[in-house]
């Protein structure tokens, strides 16, 4: 079955929640978990540098035309590709990948990485057990991504049955199951906590929404066309520069009218503030929880784009 671009970005939207708590993905997310086999993970679905899939991800990057940060990761691609686990603690090389993640460039090079890398192989493997629906193509992609599709699948075989022995519904209401029992007695203790991916997608299953139907929830994020509009066009630019702070909680903390009217259009969202001008953490709360429910990456970073959601501009 050929998914329609719609489909195919709501499903992507599902894992990128589960990957970055963001229906876009956070394309410059670094995150280190302890005890991570996979080491230093980076972007909207988590290249990781035990794979090697960080190295050839920013290998692509820095081979771009226009890449802004090319200059300053360049140097990193031997250590890459050596899958150097030092670079879990670099702080300069965590920097410049945060920041590579504003650059368009970057969000262009890992849309096309991550097609090729999961999307791609997805499509191939519904495909090969017979899955059409658009639930069963994000259980396939959230399990590429995650990993260990091909055991998880051959043992639920195993167990079960093919697909088409018993019908695509029933058969991903058992894959999910079973790879939820697999995620939560695996020897790797740290996969236990990653049970919530299973329970999510069983939500959806027990929903009926094969489809995946906009809008939809998934762990307290809205999927909508908006938000999935949101992620398929790059920040509109604006000819009036924006020359206003950053507002964000910082010690000490920002005061100021800039403050309050954010305040003030955050109370107007629903949100229950004081507009004092001082932002404090109750405002960054209410800040990051707009920012999750509006498509953008919750950071507590009120810029541009926040301000523009919130009808500042």
């Amino acid at each position: 079955m050929a998914l329609s671009d719609r489909q195919k970005r709501t499903a992507q939207a599902i894992v990128q929640i589960f990957e970055t708590s963001s229906v876009l993905g956070d394309c410059g997310m670094v995150t280190l978990l302890p005890g991570d086999t996979g080491h230093l993970t980076y972007g909207k679905l988590q290249a990781t540098l035990g794979s090697g899939r960080l190295y050839f991800l920013i290998k692509d990057y820095v081979e771009a035309d226009g890449a802004s940060l090319a200059r300053k990761l360049r140097p990193f691609l031997p250590r890459l590709e050596r899958k150097d686990t030092r670079l879990d603690n670099h702080n300069s090389f965590k920097r410049h990948l945060r920041n590579a993640g504003d650059d368009p460039v970057m969000r262009k090079v890992q849309d096309a990485f991550f097609d090729r890398t999961f999307w791609e192989p997805t499509l191939a493997s519904a495909d090969w057990i017979n899955a059409t629906t658009v639930l069963g193509h994000a259980v396939i992609f959230d399990s590429r991504i995650h990993g260990s599709w091909h055991h998880v699948r051959d043992t639920g075989i195993a167990d079960f049955g093919s697909l088409s022995s018993i019908g695509e519904k029933k058969w991903m209401k058992k894959y999910v199951a079973h790879r939820r029992n697999w995620l939560a007695t695996h020897d790797n203790a740290g996969l236990h906590a990653t049970t919530y991916r299973m329970d999510a997608l069983a939500k959806l299953i027990a929903d009926n929404d094969w489809s995946l139907a906009l809008p939809l929830t998934v762990r307290g994020q809205t999927i909508s066309e908006r938000t999935l509009k949101l992620g398929s066009t790059p920040p509109r630019a604006s000819a009036e520069p924006f020359t206003g702070r950053l507002l964000r909680l910082i010690d000490p903390q920002m005061i100021g009218e800039d403050v309050r009217e954010l305040q003030k259009a955050l109370k107007a969202k629903g949100y229950s503030l004081t507009a004092d001008g001082i932002l404090g953490a109750g405002t960054d709360v209410a800040i990051k929880d707009f920012q999750s429910k509006s498509g953008l990456s919750p950071d507590g970073v009120a810029g541009a784009m926040t301000r523009e959601a919130l009808g500042l501009f």
